[in-house]
């Protein structure tokens, strides 16, 4: 078991480096379009500023390559002020001088928020120099980052090295629920894989096979995995040099006597044009880039039955709003299915939001990637290095 902040006695007047995930989406005008990745936080900054933390908050937000105006994280101030009016300050630094001032004059239950990690190279890099300026801030260090806990980077990683450390409540609650979801499945359990890389998704495959009842594929890997069985797939994406390992994992899935679903029908761009193919075969120069009605109905009806679902990926190319109604569907369905749910993944996440859905998904993870590892059986980085109880 890690240690959680409810372990640490006293942070009264104790300076606590707080490494939260505010990687929001926001519109043009710099108005953050969907907030829930701030709200999941706020249970663990209310924590900490009522037990006196002079507080110093720590994220990324984008993939800016150097300082990007567009990519700041004053949005997510301003948010924050709302929540705790007249404890809040902003820092338009990461580290430096100015930062060092503004620390030194933070009072307890006061939040100081410092601006986008990623401005500084030395945070993906994990760079010792970067991790040292991060941890002189600080007293204690927490990670409630729970979305970038699979990778090794200075705010997560190198600074818990250095100093004593916990976990916050949301990551706790995500590993709670993976650990569980895992290691006590509800039985009939479905699981659903989405997204165009089969790659990423193989070893979890691989992992889920020892556990679940039945596995439904969509998005552009099936295109991978029908190939596997033979069928035509006309130029829809597929990784030729994984086509035998998909073949392995439907012969294995046979001989466990487990239910994997592909495809029967798709929704196809063909020379510009949009249209549904009727069957899994896809012919000529079509691309399929969605699932058709006729797999929206079969796999509804796996879902309809379960009683444990976790859900990573979407079904189509759900970027383009053409062919998000596979996706969308199929959030509906697991709503409606009233089995506990997990959904895991930023666009599969969306397709519950954009249905309207959420109060009925028992856990919308904040990690697509993390939730992957978790899922895949495997520990992460960032997770490891926090000190056990």
């Amino acid at each position: 078991m890690k240690k959680t902040i409810r372990e640490i006695k006293d942070f009264k007047g104790k300076r606590v480096l707080l490494r939260c995930d505010f990687n929001v989406p926001l519109d043009h005008w710099g108005d953050i379009l969907n907030p829930a990745r701030i709200d999941a936080a706020l249970p663990t900054i209310s924590y900490l500023i009522q037990k006196g933390a002079r507080l110093i908050v720590c994220s990324h937000l984008g993939r800016p390559k150097g300082f990007d105006k567009y990519l700041s994280l004053f949005p997510v101030a301003v948010y924050l002020m709302k929540h705790f009016p007249n404890r809040v300050k902003f820092s338009s630094k990461v580290i430096g001088p100015e930062v060092d001032e503004a620390v030194a004059k933070l009072k307890n239950g006061e939040i100081l928020l410092l601006e986008n990690l990623r401005f500084e190279n030395g945070e993906t890099e994990n760079s010792p120099a970067f991790v040292r300026e991060l941890a002189n801030l600080c007293d204690i260090y927490v990670d409630d980052a729970f979305g970038v806990a699979h990778r090794k980077q200075a705010s997560n990683y190198g600074v818990a090295l250095k100093k004593p450390n916990a976990i916050g409540f949301l990551i706790e609650k995500e590993l709670k629920v993976f650990d569980e979801a895992f290691k006590k499945p509800a039985h009939p359990f479905v699981a659903i894989f989405g997204g165009a890389k089969v790659d990423d998704k193989l070893t979890l495959i691989n992992n889920v096979l020892d556990m679940a009842d039945t596995i439904l594929i969509g998005g552009g890997m099936a295109y991978t995995f029908l190939q596997a069985e033979g069928i035509s797939i006309g130029k829809s994406i597929v990784s030729h040099d994984l086509v035998g390992e998909a073949k392995a994992i439907l012969e294995r899935a046979k001989e466990k006597g487990i239910k994997i679903l592909l495809p029967v029908d798709h929704v196809v761009v063909e020379n510009g044009r949009t249209r549904k193919v009727r069957r899994p075969e896809i012919e000529g120069d079509a691309i399929g880039l969605d699932i058709g009605p006729k797999t929206i109905q079969l796999f509804s009806q796996e879902i309809a039955k379960a009683k444990q679902i976790i859900w990573n990926g979407p079904v189509g190319k759900y970027e383009d709003s053409y062919f998000r109604k596979g996706t969308v569907k199929l959030a509906k369905a697991v709503a409606k299915s009233g089995a506990y749910s997990i959904v895991g993944g930023g666009d599969s996440v969306s397709a519950i939001e954009e249905a309207g859905v959420s109060d009925k998904i028992s856990h919308l993870s904040t990690g697509g990637g993390a939730s992957m590892k978790l899922m895949e059986g495997k520990t992460l980085p960032a997770i490891e290095v926090i000190d056990s109880i």
